[in-house]
C-alpha cells in the first residue's frame, strides 16, 4: 500500500490566556489522509476543528507534533521551503466574501497564486484563470468583476477556483458551505466532489453539518474539547457510533418527519470550559479499535 498523503502525529496547540492559564485548542491529534480521500472533521463550535485546519496548512504554528505532507514534515520547513510546498495544499474559508479583497477583481484574486509562484506569462495566467472560471461553473467574462457583484454561491466558486489554481494535492475546506443556502450548498458540494474525481484531490472537510458530511466523506473524525474521540469509515460512524459524544451529535440532527422523531434525553449540566488552570492539562484520550479502521475513546 502507498503511504498516506497526510500524516498528523501528536499535534497540539496551546494558547496562553493570562495568569498562567491555557486553552488547549488541539490536543494530541493523530490521523492520516490518503490521496483522493475525504476526511471530515465534525464537532460543536469551539471544539478545535478550524484550529486543526489552520495547523495542518501552517497558518498557525503548532505547540508540538508534526504534519507530514507527501512524506515531508512541513512543520520543520523554513519560509522559503514552505513557500514552495504551499503549492501542494490550499484552503477554502467559510466566508467567501471576507476571503476576497473587495478592491480587486476576482480574476486578479484567482491569478494571484499563479503570479506569486511564477506560473507563466501574464497572457498564460489569464488563459489559465479563464479555464478555472469555466471549470467551476462561471464564465470568463466575469473575471473583471468585483466580489460584491456576485452571490454567495458564486463567490465560493471563485474561492474554489483560486484554491485549484496551483493544482494542489490537498484542499482544506473550513466550513466551506455553511454560509450558503441549502440549494447552493448542494451545488457547491457536487462541484467539489466532481473536482475530486477529476483531479484526485484529497479533502480535509471541516463541518458541523452532518448531512453534508455524510454526503462527501469517506472517513469521519469526531472532535471534542480539542481531541479526536472517535474516527472511522463514514458508515461506521453514522450507523454504529460508539462514543457518547458521537451519539449525541447524531441525535441532535433535526428530523423533518414527525413520525420518525424520537424522544431524546435533555443534555444537562455546565458546558466544560476549554481553559485550564496553571499546572493542569486535559487527560489524553486513549483510542481503542472497535472494528478495522474504527477507533473510539475509552469512557469510564
Amino acid at each position: 500500500m502507498s503511504a498516506p498523503l497526510v500524516e498528523v502525529r501528536d499535534l497540539c496547540k496551546v494558547f496562553p490566556v493570562g495568569g498562567g492559564s491555557n486553552v488547549h485548542a488541539v490536543e494530541h491529534v493523530d490521523f492520516s489522509l490518503d490521496a483522493g480521500e475525504t476526511l471530515a472533521v465534525v464537532g460543536e463550535s469551539g471544539c478545535g476543528k478550524s484550529t486543526l485546519a489552520h495547523l495542518v496548512i501552517r497558518l498557525l504554528e503548532p505547540t508540538s507534533g508534526s504534519v507530514h505532507l507527501d512524506g515531508v514534515d512541513i512543520t520543520s520547513l523554513g519560509n522559503r521551503a514552505m513557500r514552495e510546498h504551499r503549492q501542494k495544499l490550499q484552503i477554502i474559508f467559510q466566508d467567501p466574501f471576507a476571503s476576497l479583497d473587495p478592491r480587486r477583481s476576482v480574476g486578479k484574486a484567482v491569478a494571484e497564486p499563479l503570479t506569486i509562484h511564477g506560473k507563466g506569462t501574464a497572457s498564460e495566467i489569464d488563459d489559465r484563470v479563464a479555464q478555472l472560471f469555466e471549470r467551476v461553473g462561471l464564465t470568463a467574462d466575469m473575471m473583471r468583476q468585483f466580489p460584491h457583484q456576485f452571490s454567495g454561491g458564486q463567490r465560493q466558486r471563485i474561492c474554489i477556483a483560486r484554491a485549484l489554481a496551483l493544482e494542489p494535492q490537498l484542499v482544506i475546506a473550513d466550513e466551506a458551505v455553511s454560509a450558503l443556502d441549502v440549494s447552493i450548498q448542494a451545488q457547491v458540494v457536487n462541484l467539489m466532489m466532481e473536482l475530486q474525481a477529476e483531479m484526485g484531490l484529497s479533502y480535509l472537510f471541516i463541518s458541523h453539518d452532518l448531512a453534508v458530511v455524510e454526503r462527501v466523506s469517506h472517513r469521519v473524525a469526531v472532535m471534542y474539547l480539542g481531541q479526536i474521540v472517535e474516527i472511522g469509515p463514514r458508515s461506521a460512524i453514522f450507523e454504529n457510533p460508539q462514543h457518547s459524544y458521537t451519539k449525541r451529535l447524531l441525535d441532535a440532527v433535526p428530523i423533518a418527519d414527525p413520525r420518525a422523531r424520537r424522544d431524546r434525553p435533555l443534555i444537562t449540566g455546565e458546558i466544560p470550559s476549554p481553559v485550564w488552570e496553571p499546572g493542569t492539562a486535559p487527560t489524553r484520550v486513549e483510542l481503542v479499535e472497535i472494528a478495522p479502521g474504527h477507533l473510539a475513546a475509552r469512557e469510564d
